[in-house]
């Protein structure tokens, strides 16, 4: 197990490193990085090809990609290259948060899911909400897993809308023989598409919101939204503009930052925003 999980690391790396351009890393070079014979590589080539990456081995060019991966195959890539390389580690907050909650039932709910995933099987669930309350015998059709806000969380339907659930909330897992029909996979990424931060709906809402110069410095490296827009004003501000899904989510990330967000539309968001700031600031009155 062990050896075929190394195997597969290795093979990651290569495509990785051959990726750029100016590479020039031949078998050779690799079979010293990897301290194996020359024969490993040149298999581990092969099956990368079998699998669909066209990646060569040329005189003079040393290995490389004679046609760059798609977004599929980069996803699948760095999806299974991360969780192989982070498993271990403290950085991976959802799985150490999901795996210390449920111990070695995180394991069987992670691996059931899975199965009920990749068949379209219903599923029955007991689910912890927000207030505590427990609802039992929640029928749901379980799409997708996926990270968010450092938990891990389950994207499924139900009662014919789109939900998302906490992993660690999930206190009971019943997989079923009945059937769903899929959501297509582009529905789903439109839904990701505009999410702020981890709310999955959809609404759509265009926001334009102005940042000083001070939070300029601390967001600009970072993409806040995949849609987003940034026109740059002299004095150093910003204007963000994007289309989000829900307007709670973003209200509660301005009234976060403090000083120098500034709402500039729409106005329900404004709303939204001098609630929250005036019902925290009631938390402190005399």
């Amino acid at each position: 197990m062990l050896e075929q999980l190394a195997k597969i690391k290795r093979q990651i790396e290569i495509v990785g490193l051959c990726a750029e351009r100016d590479s020039h890393r031949s078998v050779a070079d690799f079979a010293d990085m990897y301290g194996c014979d020359e024969l490993t590589i040149k298999r581990d080539l092969t099956e990368l090809r079998a699998q669909g990456v066209d990646i060569h081995s040329g005189k003079g060019r040393g290995i490389y990609l004679a046609t760059p991966l798609d977004l599929r195959q980069t996803r699948m890539m760095v999806g299974q290259y991360l969780a192989m390389t982070l498993a271990d580690s403290a950085i991976d907050k959802a799985t150490n948060a999901f795996v210390q909650r449920l111990r070695a039932r995180s394991l069987a709910l992670a691996v059931m899911l899975r199965r009920c995933i990749e068949h379209s099987r219903m599923a029955v669930i007991d689910y912890q909400k927000e207030a505590g309350e427990i609802e039992t015998s929640r029928v749901v059709w379980p799409l997708l897993l996926f990270q968010s806000d450092g938990l891990w969380r389950l994207l499924a339907v139900n009662d014919g809308v789109i939900k998302q659930y906490h992993l660690t909330k999930v206190l009971r897992f019943e997989e079923t023989a009945k059937r769903f029909s899929p959501v297509p996979p582009e529905e789903i990424e439109a839904m990701f598409r505009h999410s702020f931060r981890s709310w999955i709906g959809r609404e759509s809402h265009r926001v334009r919101i102005k940042l000083s110069p001070t939070w300029v410095k601390r967001l600009k490296p970072h993409l806040l939204i995949e849609s987003q827009i940034v026109h740059e004003d002299e004095d150093g501000s910003v204007v963000f503009e994007t289309i989000v899904n829900c307007l709670e989510e973003i209200a509660a990330w301005i009234v976060s930052r403090g000083e120098g967000v500034t709402v500039l539309e729409p106005e329900e968001l404004k709303r939204k925003v001098l609630d929250l700031a005036q019902g925290a600031m009631r938390n402190y009155a005399p």
